[in-house]
């Protein structure tokens, strides 16, 4: 990603910072970054690093068993099966009630954001995935120009990035408004640089070839601009 996209797409840590909610929370599903592990695991034992990490790998499940062979010899000496398969069945036990854990704290938190979600918020994620699926469309161009096609450049890059950065602040002054309104209900917002925007501003940057490429983005990014003027007057009449 080029240097001026960096900072600008809404991530998810951000945006729950920002809406003091588990928004977009995933189910954590264990066998996911084990595969990931063990396909780290091959591509260094297929290159120099082989001998290193199979020797790694080999010391680490010895240790690991001879370790729990003597737990088990000492604290369960009546234990009959072996501790090998003794050990098989506690790593699978364990996975398993970490995998049900894991299930239940997703639950919990999609329904704190179910209780909590407002019209207003939906309204503002569903933004802030079209704001960052532009930023996304940008970066795949521009991996595409740098691949060698010179013809799919984006003409007037610098407008298009501008309008961004200024769709970003006017979403992040929503979604801050937003949480203050949803957790303060009777709260009524004092500070009128809450419900600024860069609206005009946005305006007066549209360009005329609404054919071209950085005209479309542009105008997706005044799109989203007005989405959240509207949804900022909503709110004012809400803390009114």
């Amino acid at each position: 990603m080029r240097n001026d996209l960096q900072g600008l797409e809404i991530g998810q840590k951000e945006l729950q910072k920002l809406t003091n909610l588990p928004v977009n929370d995933e189910l954590i599903i264990l066998i996911h970054p084990m595969k990931r592990l063990l396909s780290q695991i091959i591509e260094r034992a297929k290159g120099s690093e082989a001998a290193t990490v199979v020797f790694l790998g080999m010391t680490t499940l010895v240790f690991s068993y001879v370790a729990f062979d003597v737990i088990i010899r000492v604290f369960a000496h009546w234990v009959t099966i072996p501790s090998w398969l003794l050990l098989v069945i506690s790593s699978c036990s364990v996975g398993i009630l970490t995998q049900i854990f894991f299930y239940f704290l997703w639950k919990q938190r999609s329904r704190t954001v179910t209780q909590n979600m407002t019209h207003s918020l939906k309204i503002l994620l569903n933004d802030v995935e079209r704001y960052n699926a532009v930023i996304k469309a940008i970066d795949i161009n521009d991996q595409i120009e740098a691949a060698g096609n010179s013809g799919v450049n984006l003409k007037e890059r610098n407008k298009v990035i501008e309008a961004l950065k200024l769709t970003r602040n006017d979403l992040v002054r929503a979604l801050k408004t937003e949480k203050i309104l949803r957790e303060n209900k009777k709260f009524i917002v004092s500070k009128l640089e809450l419900f600024a925007d860069n609206l005009a501003t946005l305006t007066a940057m549209q360009v005329s070839e609404q054919a071209s490429e950085h005209g479309r983005l542009l105008n997706e990014a005044l799109q989203i601009a007005l989405d959240v003027q509207q949804e900022m007057k909503s709110l004012q009449s809400q803390g009114s």
